[in-house]
């Protein structure tokens, strides 16, 4: 009677491990990645150069030479790279120049988008290029008072274009750039 008690306990165990260890696949629920930044908050920024701009106090930046900056996002891997350039009465040169600049980026990009900018009581006239897609660069903006000031600034991330993946962080940036143009005050 202790082997058969024995023998029906083995088999109870062995058939509850086999019911227990059954591989059951569940779907799992779909999920986003979450990405989130910070509300920005902007200063002034001023220093020796002909003009300000307001810029997000989470950017760090640097000067370059004459009058050109880089705006570094360290947590989203981007820089917008701020040129400044004096007209000299060369306008229409510049303006070729900084749109032939955006529009290399036609091959890779699904859409650009083109947003007039002026600003008549400031003296601020450009243009603020959307670039959709796979592009290098996503955003894009000259600005000028036509006579005497002109810059130009570009935003460029440190890993492979892949619009899906960036866009939290491009559209941030955009908005940025975009502050930073609509505050453009020449000296």
């Amino acid at each position: 009677m202790g082997k058969l008690f024995i023998y029906i306990g083995t088999s109870l165990f062995s058939a509850l491990l086999l019911v227990s260890c059954k591989n059951e696949v569940l779907p799992k629920p779909s999920s986003q990645l979450r990405l989130n930044y910070p509300i920005a908050k902007y200063a002034a920024f001023e220093n020796h150069c002909p003009f300000t701009f307001n810029i997000n106090s989470d950017a760090e930046i640097k000067e370059d030479k004459n009058c050109g900056f880089t705006i570094t996002y360290p947590k989203m891997k981007a820089t917008i790279y701020l040129t400044y350039k004096p007209v000299n009465g060369d306008i229409n040169k510049l303006l070729r120049d900084a749109q032939k600049l955006t529009y290399e980026h036609v091959i890779k990009a699904d859409d650009i988008l083109e947003q007039p900018f002026i600003n008549h009581e400031k003296k601020v006239y450009g243009m603020f290029y959307k670039v959709s897609g796979n592009a290098a660069t996503n955003a894009q903006f000259y600005a000028t008072d036509s006579v005497k000031h002109f810059l130009t600034a570009s935003v460029y991330f440190y890993a492979k274009p892949n619009f899906d993946s960036i866009m939290p962080a491009a559209d941030y940036i955009r908005n940025d750039m975009q502050t930073l143009m609509e505050t453009i005050k020449w000296k």
